[in-house]
């Protein structure tokens, strides 16, 4: 019995130490991560691809070709990750060229 209170009694020491004061709900929706989704699509060249996606994320020419293979094998690749009001210019450029992306979260 001595065991099990002096078990229970850390127990209750350690829990307490790890309590967190509650999120709020509008800070977590706006430092949330979000992917940029590049799609496969039949209308545009790698080259084209490979070149907005330099262009327009900052991409490299090897990191870029390499989104652009993943997205016409796999169907859809994220080609880029960060906060919503970073990527939505950069889905509103890539739109303006026909590339087919989305936002996702």
């Amino acid at each position: 019995m001595v065991k099990m209170s002096i078990i229970a009694k850390n127990f209750q020491n350690v829990m307490g130490r790890h309590k967190t004061a509650p999120v709020n709900k509008n800070e977590e929706l706006v430092n949330q991560s979000n992917n940029l989704i590049l799609y496969n699509d039949e209308f545009n060249s790698f080259d084209f691809v490979i070149e907005s996606l330099v262009e327009v994320c900052g991409h490299d020419f090897d990191q870029a070709e390499q989104c652009a293979l993943i997205a016409h094998y796999k169907g859809r690749c994220t080609v880029k990750t960060g906060s919503y009001d970073l990527l939505k210019s950069m889905y509103d450029e890539l739109t303006l060229r026909k590339l087919t992306v989305a936002l996702e979260d």
